[in-house]
């Protein structure tokens, strides 16, 4: 019994590790720009397949031109549409970055070798090839490398969770998130809810 239950306080520990390192990131404005600009474009395409917004198909007519045109199978394609969608949105709060910013990554480089590739470099500005080339695609995958291997940057909901993620582990109880100011889009709600989560947690 102390034995399974050492395997899973390290198992525990490892699995908070890995979250608290998959978190950190560096008050980095240029981060915070890349984001936005690629959690924007992306949410958009993924919003039109989706949802059906700004003249997308919508979602089933999107799977089936997956699986009938693409031969992706549909799990597959659910897993496409949801990096684009759900990353996107979670690239523009800034919340768990770096797997957002994977699974755009993934979804691109996927697009490119398997359907972009073929055309050519270029978009199909002037209507006469064929498809579209893997330009966008590069792109994309210029501003997801370095969200993957830095994170979310300034103002994210990620630096908002690690510093009270610290200030939990750092013995005195919970702490006010300090620093708060740093992050404008959190504001003093922010501020006071975690006055009030410091409160909390000392009545204990």
């Amino acid at each position: 019994m102390f034995a399974v239950s050492r395997s899973l306080k390290k198992l525990s520990d490892w699995v908070a590790g890995v979250l608290k390192r998959m978190i950190q990131t560096p008050d980095d404005s240029m981060l915070f720009a890349m984001r936005i600009a690629l959690g924007a474009v992306m949410f958009a395409h993924g919003a039109q397949k989706a949802l059906g917004w700004f003249g997308g198909a919508g979602l089933h007519p999107t799977l089936e031109y997956f699986g009938r045109t693409l031969g992706i199978p549909m799990p597959l394609a659910v897993v496409a549409v949801a990096a684009e969608f759900l990353g996107g949105i979670g690239l523009m709060l800034g919340l768990l970055g770096r797997i957002c910013a994977l699974g755009i990554g993934v979804n691109m480089a996927v697009a490119m070798l398997l359907v972009h590739l073929q055309n050519g470099f270029f978009m199909n500005w002037f209507g006469t090839k064929a498809g579209e080339g893997f330009e966008y695609h590069l792109l994309a995958l210029a501003l997801a490398v370095p969200l993957v291997i830095r994170g979310a940057g300034a103002f994210s909901l990620d630096r908002v969770l690690e510093r009270r993620w610290m200030g939990r582990t750092s013995g005195g109880g919970l702490e006010p998130l300090a620093g708060w100011r740093e992050a404008p889009t959190t504001g003093a709600a922010v501020h006071f809810a975690s006055l009030w989560m410091s409160a909390e947690y000392r009545r204990r």
